[in-house]
């Protein structure tokens, strides 16, 4: 290290340490306490850590007495979407952009001082990288979800192929979004088909959903976790997953629609739309009942139960974003022909 660092060069420094460090701050309780994500969080105080180790090396006291508070010209410039943000997701986008440009920073003026430490600055910013992959991927998932269209429930009950060879049918006909629903398997047989299903699911770049286990949909990365109304509650839910899966929830009256709204989830599936042996009910909601659900959220909602490409319409036509099918893909002698008659 230089033995006389230049004092404006170490303002510079000691300026962008305690920014990156305050960026890293506020990531950090965004992935501990909205995302509930330990490994995020174990990263980020890791970077924090390494910051810190960059200023004992630099000296506390020598950076101190570098800072000149009073003469900073920037103190007083904020712009207008500095002075707001829409909610927790804005926030920490905001702070990812200022660790980008603070660690940018650092990495440059770092090296008329220490090439080593710049190098550390480096690695950090890299992470970084990697972990606002990590943590907002979510957003780019409820667009992709919207905008999939349609939705394929596979159980291998239902199948009229060997399993594997039916979810390849139906993500090569244009399904985007594909949902395991297993209930009878015991728990090692269900890791194993939703590792399948996400290897799969990632070779054609779709969705995957896991019925009902947090536990399950945590251990294979999905995108998508989806309850219905006797499963885990959606508060303790996101215990398991936070903010960094899609959650959605089965609902069949408009009263449920309304309890759902209040917790917030991605989207909301209504149904049945139509009477459907897959999941016998007592009563059928219809498309008038997923009609009153639109008119109370704009959240996503799914079209579910008894939908065929003969009574597609009905449920676009009430204000479904998505149709959820099951046996009308999977029980058909060519589920690919399927996918693409619902999406034509």
């Amino acid at each position: 290290m230089t033995e006389s660092p230049d004092p404006t060069i170490l303002r510079v420094v000691d300026a962008n340490l305690n920014r990156a460090s305050e960026a890293l701050r506020v990531i950090e309780d965004y992935a501990r306490f909205i995302q509930n994500a330990p490994a995020p969080s174990a990263d980020l105080k890791q970077c924090r850590h390494d910051l810190r180790a960059i200023r004992d090396r630099l000296g506390p006291d020598r950076l101190l007495a570098a800072r000149d508070v009073d003469h900073d010209i920037g103190r007083e410039l904020k712009t207008e979407a500095e002075r707001s943000r829409a909610d927790a997701e804005s926030v920490v986008k905001a702070a990812f952009g200022r660790l980008r440009e603070a660690t940018r920073s650092l990495d440059e003026f770092l090296k008329p001082i220490d090439p080593t430490l710049a190098d550390i600055v480096e690695t950090t910013r890299y992470r970084a990288y990697a972990l606002e992959s990590l943590l907002l991927r979510v957003e780019p998932s409820r667009v992709r979800f919207r905008e999939c269209g349609l939705y394929v429930i596979i159980t291998a009950a239902f199948c009229r192929r060997p399993l594997e060879a039916t979810v390849h049918a139906v993500l090569a006909g244009g399904a985007r979004c594909v949902q395991l629903r297993e209930k009878g398997l015991s728990d090692a047989e269900l890791l194993e088909r939703a590792r399948m299903f996400r290897r799969v699911t990632r070779e054609y770049d779709a969705l995957l959903c896991i019925n009902d286990r947090p536990d399950i949909a945590s251990l294979v990365d999905a995108d998508i976790l989806h309850v219905g109304q006797d499963d885990l509650p959606l508060r303790e839910v996101r215990r398991f997953v936070g903010r960094r899966m899609l959650v959605g929830i089965s609902t069949h009256t408009v009263d449920q629609v309304a309890l759902a709204i209040e917790q917030q989830p991605d989207y909301i599936a209504v149904g049945p739309m139509f009477p459907t042996d897959t999941k016998p009910q007592d009563y059928v909601a219809g498309p008038e009942m997923l009609a009153a659900a639109r008119s109370l959220t704009a959240l996503p909602l799914v079209a579910i139960g008894g939908i065929t490409s003969e009574n597609a319409d009905a449920g676009r036509a009430a204000g479904a974003d998505v149709l959820c099918v099951c046996t009308a893909v999977i029980a058909h002698e060519d589920p690919t022909a399927a996918v693409q008659q619902f999406l034509r």
